[in-house]
């Protein structure tokens, strides 16, 4: 009777391992993780945009539409509650990307209206802001691409024979995964004309102290 059962236990775990559950199991917590980074990452980037907004209004408040909807874009990415059940609900999955899109658009357009302010750009406090914001760019990009890989994996495996059947068993579907089309379409910076000279407001230089 005992071998019996040990034979059965050993077919069992035979068949769990070849039919693919170990592998969802494997792909899921890591993506998971991935989502993890993407989301602090987002949120590093959030954290530092008050100090940002604060410091270019200091020297160009005139600047008021290109500022307001940096921190709208803030306010509108904030109110998403990034979940890890969100990454299995493409349509929540698909308004968290257009917002953080959105945030990179109004950001890209806050970025090229500074290249007016020369006193701005020579500011220290600015500068480690904008090294800020530019590395943890990097990190999300990064951080995406980790993401990205980890959905495509655990997608394929959702859709490949035999684990799709393991995957039809126990409710497995694919994950939503990034649109770089979209975001980029939405991230489009405005084309700025740099040859024409930036217009002065009255009452003395831009950036110039009060």
């Amino acid at each position: 009777m005992r071998k019996l059962l040990a034979v059965l236990g050993a077919l069992v775990a035979f068949s769990v391992s070849s039919c693919g559950y170990n592998t969802f199991q494997t792909g899921d917590e890591q993506i998971k993780a991935s989502w993890s980074e993407v989301v602090n990452q987002y949120q590093r980037r959030a954290d530092l945009i008050p100090n940002l907004v604060k410091t270019v209004q200091g020297f160009a408040a005139q600047e008021k539409e290109v500022l307001l909807g940096v921190t709208n874009a803030r306010a509108k990415v904030g109110s998403i509650q990034a979940t890890p059940e969100l990454i299995n609900n493409p349509e929540a999955f698909a308004k968290f990307q257009a917002a953080q899109g959105e945030l990179s658009g109004a950001l890209s357009r806050l970025l090229v209206v500074t290249e007016n302010y020369p006193q701005l750009k020579s500011d220290a406090n600015f500068r480690d802001l904008q090294a800020q914001l530019e590395g943890t760019e990097n990190r999300i990009a990064v951080a995406r691409n980790r993401y990205i890989k980890s959905v495509q994996d655990y997608n394929v495996t959702v859709r490949s024979f035999p684990s799709n059947l393991t995957a039809m068993a126990f409710g497995y579907k694919t994950k939503p995964t990034f649109t770089v089309e979209n975001e980029a379409e939405i991230s489009k910076a405005p084309k700025v004309d740099f040859g024409s000279a930036p217009v002065k407001p009255q009452g003395g230089a831009p950036g110039a102290a009060k």
